[in-house]
């Protein structure tokens, strides 16, 4: 089983800054993808950002330009740098990781319990 830790959620002021953080821990074989998810009230879960094993990363049309997803494959560590940010961007963001807990079985996407990011204007 994979466990995931997110941190740095919070209320900052329309072009504040934050970055998220998202630690992978447990049964980890190899990791595929790890990215953020963000759902605001009334809406669906969209995704924000992903970074691959190869290095290849994914932006939202809505946050290119001012976030900035990165990781550390030493720590099993995902980052969302999120600058210029606007009230629109207020949602509760989700780590998910697409993991293989051990050679011998197949990937499997695991979600943080997410944290709150509000941006007040």
């Amino acid at each position: 089983q994979v466990q995931l830790v997110e941190s740095g959620g919070g209320l900052v002021q329309a072009g504040g800054s934050l970055r998220l953080s998202c630690a992978a821990s447990g049964s980890i074989f190899s990791i595929n993808v790890m990215g953020w998810y963000r759902q605001a009230p009334g809406k669906e879960r969209e995704l924000v950002a992903a970074n691959t094993d190869d290095g290849r990363t994914h932006y939202a049309d809505s946050v290119k330009g001012r976030f900035t997803i990165s990781r550390d494959k030493t720590k099993n560590t995902v980052y969302l740098q999120m600058n210029s940010l606007k009230p629109e961007d207020t949602a509760v963001y989700y780590c998910n990781v697409e993991a293989r807990p051990s050679l011998y079985s197949g990937s499997y996407n695991y979600w943080g319990q997410g944290t709150q990011v509000t941006v007040s204007s």
